[in-house]
């Protein structure tokens, strides 16, 4: 990676992380906060944590089309210019509806898809797959980091003080994007990071990727109800509110030490399958111990860790077994459709866990859990463990349609190569090569070994 790639790279990853760190400051606080407003109900809390999701959903696509059209960065400033509308609505609020609709606004800025594509266009395809790995490391900080953050300046400034801090934050990322952000020479299509909607029917007929969207999604909506009840239990053992952290940070960072052999058992001795199968099962068990292990901080900690090291194994797991799945040449629009699942899960997260928390109590929502997520892994089941598959992509320089398919064709006459697909606009051929039989030199007599990029 180049000094340009990494300034680019390092800067992207900082709009990303700040604004999803504003999103995540409340995650920790709300749930207690709410319970003083005028119009408060469990629902309307629920629905004001979660609300931003489905704004997310419903706009992240649509925005990253729109920017290859306008431009990357015009996208960009203008969802952090709405994100910070919207904080700025909610830091105002007195009451639980104008929470909402601010949060509403700031799922409206939604920049995921723009900031992927832009940061594809100024990076080369060999580093893509670590700028990506680096803007993932952003997003995994930003949610420990507000764990930590979000009890400490809840106490200090108040949640209308937070919601001023993620609109310093969101315009900290527009001057980000406007005096630190490289400006791309060219826009240009990325197949292995944007959403292209032709390709919407190929990505949603395959069961394994639609089981693989179904777990995202329920990943997502039990994480979010999960924070409507448990900063509640914390309080009733008498933790104060600016302490929660003493609980959430341990659990935190033992939980992504405990991932790692289970990571490494997923992918390198390929046993992905039986990992995710495990992991739903101790989220369903963790869940159900939160019903009764939450009359002590150790045994409610405890609890939260099985659940959190299961919830950290999903998330970076899932994202590993769309790659795989997808078709070779729709790794991104795969990869769009299951982002767009992830902010729904959170958006019904929040809104069936505040109906089941207003009509049955707090325990219920652990029940709920415990039950969607069993119920999850008889939907996962079925799936047949991925094979050990790579992308990779090969540069081919400039060729007519003619030329591209007879390259397809002896591209996949080569041992190892399950697909390979040649695009001509993007000068790439797309390949998805099976590690147990693939040799890399076999491309040899295509294109010069530095051009084969693995992604």
């Amino acid at each position: 990676m180049n000094s340009q790639e990494l300034r680019a790279v390092l800067s992207l990853a900082t709009i990303y992380g700040l604004r999803m760190l504003g999103l995540f400051l409340i995650l920790p606080v709300f749930a207690i906060y709410a319970k003083n407003l005028p119009d408060y109900t469990p629902v309307m809390a629920g629905l004001a944590i979660g609300v931003y999701g489905l704004a997310q959903a419903l706009l992240q696509i649509p925005l990253g089309l729109l920017s290859d059209r306008i431009g990357r960065k015009p996208v960009i400033i203008g969802g952090l210019l709405v994100y910070a509308l919207g904080s700025m609505t909610a830091a105002l609020a007195s009451t639980l509806h104008w929470i909402v609709i601010g949060r509403a606004i700031q799922g409206s800025g939604a920049v995921a898809a723009a900031i992927m594509a832009l940061t594809a266009d100024l990076t080369r395809e060999n580093v893509r797959i670590r700028a990506m790995a680096i803007i993932g490391i952003g997003i995994g900080a930003a949610f420990m980091l507000s764990m930590f953050l979000g009890p400490i300046l809840e106490h200090w400034i108040g949640i209308s003080g937070i919601f001023w801090t993620t609109c310093v934050l969101a315009i900290l990322g527009v001057l980000v994007t406007i005096f630190l952000v490289p400006q791309p020479k060219y826009l240009q299509i990325h197949r292995d990071a944007e959403t292209i909607p032709a390709q919407f029917s190929a990505v949603l007929s395959k069961p394994d990727l639609l089981r693989a969207y179904f777990g995202i999604f329920t990943l997502q909506t039990l994480m979010t109800s999960l924070f409507l009840v448990v900063p509640l239990e914390l309080q009733a053992l008498n933790i104060p509110n600016r302490h929660h952290w003493y609980v959430y940070v341990p659990v935190m960072l033992l939980s992504a030490v405990g991932i790692i052999p289970l990571i490494l058992l997923s992918e390198r001795w390929h046993r992905m399958k039986n990992i995710i199968l495990g992991s739903i099962l101790t989220l369903a068990i963790a869940e159900g111990a939160l019903i009764v292990l939450n009359k002590e901080v150790v045994t409610l900690a405890t609890a939260l860790l099985m659940y959190f090291i299961a919830f950290n194994v999903l998330e970076g797991s899932l994202p590993s077994l769309v790659a795989k799945l997808a078709p070779v040449s729709a790794k991104g629009t795969a990869m769009g459709i299951f982002a767009s699942s992830q902010f729904l899960g959170a958006f019904c997260g929040g809104v069936v866990g505040g109906i089941v928390h207003h009509a049955f109590g707090q325990q219920a929502v652990f029940i709920m859990g415990s039950v969607i997520a069993s119920l999850w892994f008889i939907a996962a089941y079925g799936m047949a463990n991925p094979p050990a598959l790579t992308n990779k992509m090969l540069r081919v320089g400039p060729i007519n349609a003619f030329q591209a398919e007879q390259l397809s064709l002896r591209l996949r006459a080569v041992p190892g190569v399950v697909e390979a697909v040649v695009i001509t606009e993007e000068e790439l051929a797309y390949l998805k090569v099976d590690n147990a039989i693939f040799k890399q030199e076999s491309l040899s007599e295509f294109t010069p070994e530095e051009y084969v990029i693995t992604t």
